[in-house]
């Protein structure tokens, strides 16, 4: 490598790929999480388990795995600013910032879940699942592809 990572590049870049799977395992997860406590009483033991689930799951994993991921990421494209000429890395990089306006709306669900406040559905709830499994698969290929070429 010819960036300034030099052999530690390949480091990064698994550590980035696995930041990338925490980040998308919990985003998968917590929608999902939102569906059943949608289906809960307000106050309710069953409700306040999943006020738990949720908030852990954004704290512990959710919001280290994106930081990690942008962070090492941000690293991985200084390393080689080949990349900032391609057209890929513009529509990945697009995708990424949807993805963390995403987490963003999923954070904002916690935090409405957590003061009992019930303004969606249960459907709602499975739709908004699928948002990052477009984007995650939209990001691959991306990436995929894009270093290919």
């Amino acid at each position: 490598m010819n960036g300034f990572l030099g052999s530690f590049h390949p480091w990064v870049l698994g550590l980035h790929v696995i930041a990338v799977i925490s980040w998308m395992a919990g985003m998968l997860y917590l929608p999902r999480l939102f569906v059943y406590h949608a289906g809960t009483m307000p106050g309710s033991e069953s409700s306040e388990i999943f006020k738990v689930m949720e908030r852990r799951l954004l704290k512990a994993i959710i919001n280290p795995a994106m930081i990690a991921a942008w962070v090492l990421g941000i690293l991985l494209i200084l390393d080689n600013t080949y990349y900032l000429q391609q057209g890929w890395l513009h529509a990945k990089l697009a995708a990424v910032l949807a993805m963390s306006a995403v987490h963003g709306l999923l954070a904002g669900h916690v935090r409405r879940f957590r003061e009992d406040q019930r303004a969606r559905t249960a459907r709602y709830y499975r739709i908004v699942n699928e948002i990052p499994t477009v984007l995650m698969i939209a990001i691959v290929l991306l990436v995929v592809v894009g270093t290919r070429s």
